[in-house]
Parts: C-alpha cells; structure tokens; sequence
C-alpha cells in the first residue's frame, strides 16, 4: 500500500500547538532554536543505528530511516532558505515536494550509518547558522511558493515543528528518540 502524499499546509502550527504532535512552536525562546535543532538530531543518531531502520513498522508510515533522510533534507533545505532570506530581499522559494523527492532520492535505500552522519552534519551547519543571527537578521523575510510569508525566526520555528513532529512520527511506530 504506497504512502499517501502530504499535501497539509502546515504554516498553521505557527500559531498554534500541533494537534497530532501537541508541540507548540510558540513555547521556547528563539535562542534556544540551535540547542533545539542539535537535540532532534542527536536523537535521530540512535534510531538510525538500530538494525531494523530501514523496516517499515506500517504500510501507510515512511521507515525510520525514510523519517531520517527527510529529516536530513529539512535541514539542508532550511539552511538554503535561511542563507537566500539573508543575502537577497524577500525571496521566492519553489515548492519542495517531500514525496517526490523520498522516491526521486531512494530514501528507503540509503545507508543508515551515512544518514545518520548527515543529519548531525546538517542540522548542525543550520544551528550555528540560528546561533550566530542578529537581531535585524531574525526579521528578515522569504516567501513560500504558494505565497506564504515568513521570518527566519518564524521559518525557523516552522522546522524546529517539521522535526520534533517526526519524533513524534517514530513515537507512533512504537520508537523512542
């Protein structure tokens, strides 16, 4: 039974708790967004060791090593968008398909140990990246192609939610992180 396709605009989480995952973008203070984003992905270091992280635990839920090259991607993808928000005015970002790119990248065939390694790899860059902002930097604005708006500090939030909502994801399938 293949995965049926995301197509939930979840900018909404911005303004209030997740109703699937119960996190609440708005509750922790935008210096902790670095310390954060290391956590999720010292978590995602233990489940994608395990030998079964390829195994699909439901047929309509992505493995745990699927969950952890998204994961990975988001943080390529925020550290992208983050340096775009940066350096030019209000950019305009393509929409990224997470499915699509699952299937065009063989999410379910890439090594665990190598994912793994990307993810600290990745979402470490994008935490310094939070670590080091100014002030006037955090208000900085990029636009979604479907023409949502945001900050960097409301991106931010955003992807701290995409992530910690894939541990809730794994949660679900029955694994810690």
């Amino acid at each position: 039974m293949p995965i049926e396709r995301d197509s939930k605009n979840w900018t909404w989480v911005l303004e209030r708790p997740c109703e699937e995952c119960g996190f609440d973008a708005t509750s922790f203070a935008r210096a902790d967004i670095g310390r954060l984003i290391r956590e999720n992905a010292a978590g995602w270091q233990f489940v994608l060791m395990q030998p079964d992280a390829g195994r699909r635990r439901n047929d309509d839920m992505w493995s745990p090593l699927e969950y952890g090259c998204h994961v990975r991607d988001v943080y390529r993808i925020c550290d992208f968008r983050v340096d775009k928000m940066l350096t030019e005015d209000d950019p305009t970002f393509a929409n990224w398909d997470q499915d699509e790119t699952a299937e065009d990248e063989g999410y379910a065939d890439q090594h665990p140990v190598l994912v793994a390694a990307e993810v600290d790899d990745a979402a470490g860059q994008v935490a310094d990246v939070f670590d080091d902002l100014t002030e006037e930097q955090w208000t900085r604005i990029g636009t979604r192609s479907d023409g949502a708006k945001f900050t960097v500090e409301s991106f931010a939030r955003y992807v701290v939610h995409d992530v910690q909502h894939h541990d809730h994801d794994l949660r679900v399938l029955g694994i810690g992180v």
